[in-house]
């Protein structure tokens, strides 16, 4: 009898793996090292890291309705007026907002795949929906495209990029 994952964790794993390589790219980084970009019309480091962890922080507080106030609050890190942050601090937002969508794949089953899930924009008030698959892929290649621009920036510098 074949068995089948009664979570969606077992779907996902190798998402856990890229969040360790980011990690292990961002938190030897230096200030300076932060500041890098790849060309001056294009974003630097720490504002592509604080871009992935905004990112998730609210797609996973508003729209998944995971994780607690904090993840509310570290989905403002992406915006202007925030300030930059240390290595130390980006890994931080990159492991609370990890472990809030970690945590969640845990209790998901297959079935919840398909439940719509719904966000209004503040402003328009004009409403979305989407099945909560979609949003989880969305993250993952999320994840995926700004790491690389991550990766690029590092490689460019001759700094060690994100180790696949």
């Amino acid at each position: 009898m074949i068995e089948h994952p009664s979570t969606l964790a077992p779907f996902y794993q190798g998402w856990d793996v890229y969040q360790q390589h980011l990690i292990k790219a961002i938190a030897p980084l230096t200030s300076e090292q932060l500041a890098l970009r790849v060309a001056p019309h294009l974003r630097d480091i720490d504002t592509l890291v604080r871009h992935i962890i905004g990112a998730r922080a609210r797609w996973s507080y508003y729209v998944l309705q995971i994780g607690d106030e904090q993840l509310r609050t570290i989905g403002e890190w992406d915006r202007p007026t925030q300030p930059v942050r240390s290595a130390a601090e980006l890994v931080r937002g990159l492991e609370i907002t990890w472990q809030a969508l970690q945590d969640a794949l845990e209790h998901w089953t297959p079935a919840d795949l398909q439940e719509i899930l719904r966000d209004v924009d503040e402003d328009t008030q004009d409403e979305e929906t989407f099945t909560r698959q979609w949003v989880i892929w969305h993250l993952i290649e999320h994840d995926m495209h700004h790491g690389g621009e991550i990766s690029f920036a590092l490689g460019v510098h001759q700094i060690p990029a994100i180790d696949l």
